[in-house]
Order: structure tokens, then C-alpha cells, then sequence
């Protein structure tokens, strides 16, 4: 339908048969690529579920970490089991250790498991004190338990980088569990295997705090390759719409000129008084 001048409303346009076919077509298009970019985000999601790893099972240390090697991913943070003889003596303290909320010390030992029939060296944090005295007391009388097999569970966890101390008067000071800088303070391991990981001890001996040591927060990573291609799809989506009025927009745009060209013409014939000749108009 037309107004009063003959011209077409553009909605006038839309309604046209042709063009809501093809407003249909339009649509289903649309729909199949919004639904294409919907399956892309579910997958960028289930991909980005963050994958509960065993931790809190308990698992022999063999079966988890190997000496003479960064530990993997996996078995940062597992629970294991050992069996260890603690040499005395070998304590060492760590200062600026925190313990639910509180800064002090840990007391790591020096001990030697048996694997595969070799003995490997390896870090045990004991115990945690508040203050610099308990801590040298409990290690202290650690020094003096005579040596022999214990079993123990904790959890294992990587090397830590070394630190330079900040007390220049105490340069022996050690605020990180760096496996290499107590291998070098430790007796009897010429020449023997270490693990580059140490152990939480889930006990503690007597004068020192259990040290908290929760399970690792499992990390999750978006995949933003599908979260691109999903965008993508929903752009498609849009451009199906879009397209479809832009052709609507330039049908109305060619007939409304044609109009006028028809207009034109019949303007010109009647101003010479001949007779008009009606352009075709689809």
C-alpha cells in the first residue's frame, strides 16, 4: 500500500510476501548460528571445569613423585605416605611461615627414604612455632631423639625458590624451603639422590603446632578460542537480520527512484504536451 504521494513505506515493504519469505529465511539462518555460537560457550565452559584431583587420598610417595626432578602438576599438593628415618641434628628453622593467619617459624628435618632400594634425601616440614625460641627448643630436642624409622603422611609440595635474607647480621637465615640450600646443611648426602619437593607433616611432635596445609584450589583456564568462535556466530546471527533489512531498505530505495523517474518523465511530456509514458515500477 501506498501514501498519498504513491511512495511505499518501508514496514509497507516488509510486508511484501518476497520479503517475508525472506525475513524467514533470515530467521532460521539466524537461529542456526545463534545456536552454533551457543554450543561453542558450552564447550569453552566444560572445558574451563576445573577437574577435582584425588588429593586427600593418601598414595605411597613412590607412586607420586620421583627423586632428581621437579614434581609434576598433578602431584602438587597429594597426600603420601612414607616410611623415613629423621637424622639428628639435621633441623633447620624457616622464618615468616604462616600458619591460619599467624607468621612464625617452621622446623624442617632431614630425612631419608628408601626407593627402590636407594636412599633419597628429603625435606619434612615438622611443625610450626610462634616464635623463634619455641622453635629452636622443639628442634632442639629433635636433635636429641636418637634416629630411627617413622612413618609418616603429609602433603607434598614443590621446591621453593631461595630468597636472599634480609638480616645481613643472620646471612644463614631461611624464609623459602629451597631443597638445594638445605642439601648443602645437611649430613651424610654426598653423593645421594634428593627430592626436589619437600612434605607437610600432618602430625606435629611435641612443642610444635600442626602445620595447616590445605588441599590445592584446583585451577581452572577458559577456552577463549571457542568463546571467539562462539562471538563469531552470534555476529553471523546478527548479520542475518541485518542483511535482510539492508535489502529491503535498497528495494523501497531502487522503486522510490524509478518513481521518480516515472514522475519526471510525465512532468516533461505534459510540459510539451505530448503524451506520458508511465515507467514500470516492480
Amino acid at each position: 500500500m501506498a501514501n498519498d504521494s504513491g511512495e511505499t513505506t518501508l514496514f509497507r515493504m516488509m510486508l511484501r510476501p518476497r520479503w517475508i519469505g525472506a525475513l524467514v529465511f533470515a530467521l532460521a539462518l539466524a537461529a542456526g548460528f545463534a545456536w552454533l555460537g551457543q554450543w561453542q560457550l558450552e564447550r569453552a565452559i566444560e572445558s574451563g571445569k576445573a577437574v577435582e584431583a584425588p588429593s586427600e587420598t593418601v598414595l605411597p610417595l613412590e607412586q607420586v613423585a620421583k627423586p632428581g626432578g621437579p614434581i609434576t602438576d598433578k602431584a602438587v599438593g597429594q597426600l603420601v605416605s612414607f616410611t623415613a628415618t629423621f637424622t639428628p641434628g639435621d633441623e633447620e628453622l624457616l622464618y615468616g611461615r604462616l600458619n591460619l593467619g599467624h607468621t612464625g617459624y617452621w622446623v624442617v628435618s632431614h630425612a631419608t627414604v628408601q626407593i627402590d632400594g636407594a636412599p633419597v634425601a628429603l625435606a619434612v616440614a615438622r611443625g610450626w612455632a610462634p616464635d623463634e625460641a619455641t622453635a629452636k627448643a622443639a628442634a632442639a630436642r629433635l636433635a636429641d631423639e636418637p634416629a630411627s624409622e617413622q612413618r609418616v603422611t603429609g602433603r607434598i609440595l614443590p621446591d621453593e625458590q631461595p630468597e636472599v635474607p634480609a638480616d645481613k647480621k643472620n646471612p644463614t637465615a631461611m624464609r623459602t624451603l629451597g631443597v638445594g640450600a638445605l642439601y648443602n646443611l645437611w649430613h651424610g648426602v654426598d653423593g645421594m639422590d634428593v627430592y626436589s619437593a619437600y612434605v607437610v607433616d600432618r602430625s606435629a611432635p611435641a612443642g610444635l603446632d600442626r602445620i595447616d596445609s590445605p588441599p590445592p584450589i584446583a585451577q581452572t583456564e577458559l577456552n577463549w578460542l571457542n568463546v571467539f568462535y562462539a562471538a563469531e556466530w552470534i555476529i553471523f546471527a546478527g548479520f542475518a537480520i541485518f542483511l535482510w533489512y539492508r535489502l529491503v531498505k535498497d528495494a523501497k530505495q531502487k522503486e522510490d527512484e524509478l518513481r521518480e523517474l516515472a514522475e519526471a518523465e510525465q512532468a516533461v511530456a505534459a510540459a510539451q504536451g505530448g503524451p506520458a509514458r508511465a515507467g514500470k515500477v516492480e
